[in-house]
């Protein structure tokens, strides 16, 4: 017979993961403010292996429109500088022999629309996996019914379950209610 709490935890367990997934890559999603964030998913090559950005770099943002990559060692920023050439940041850097310089431009009605959509897409990907951790967990329950779980416990269960569900599709909304308002803010 299954646990019914500790299938409760799990199931928390794993709806926090998609909240997190969801919180991680909306801080990467560039908003037309300077967020070193955008930076993360960079790797850069040093002594033969990759590494990301912020293991070779200090990345700071000076102000609203800058974002500043210090390298550790003088002789990456040729590399550094290629990195986010290649990455998906879109957005060329400015070298000035000592510091890279990314400007952070602020982006179209048109741009912010693109992004807003973006990170809807990002948001329902999470809600769908919500979705699917519950679908997940109610399938327990159900055979649990048959390996001697009452059915009072199991709709308790169920019950716990649908409010875990919609404490976590509150918050995806919450998230993604705060970031449109930043991308659409100009």
């Amino acid at each position: 017979m299954i646990d019914v709490k500790e299938t409760l935890q799990d199931a928390q367990e794993r709806m926090e993961m998609a909240v997190m997934y969801l919180d991680e890559q909306l801080a990467r999603v560039r908003a037309g403010r300077a967020n070193v964030a955008i930076l993360d998913g960079v790797r850069v090559e040093s002594y033969g292996m990759m590494v990301p950005l912020n293991q070779v770099a200090s990345v700071t943002a000076p102000d609203a429109r800058t974002i500043a990559i210090k390298p550790f060692d003088k002789k990456a920023i040729r590399d550094i500088e290629k990195a986010i050439m290649d990455s998906d940041v879109g957005i060329t850097p400015d070298n000035n022999g000592e510091v890279i310089r990314l400007g952070i431009p602020q982006p179209t009605e048109e741009r912010r629309r693109e992004l807003a959509k973006q990170c809807n897409k990002i948001g329902e990907k999470s809600k769908v996996e919500v979705r699917n951790v519950r679908s997940d967990i109610k399938d327990k329950l159900k055979k649990a019914i048959k390996d001697g779980l009452s059915e009072d416990n199991e709709k308790d269960a169920e019950d716990q379950l649908q409010k875990l569900h919609d404490k976590f599709i509150k918050k995806i909304d919450e998230l993604l209610e705060a970031k449109n308002k930043e991308i659409m803010t100009v």
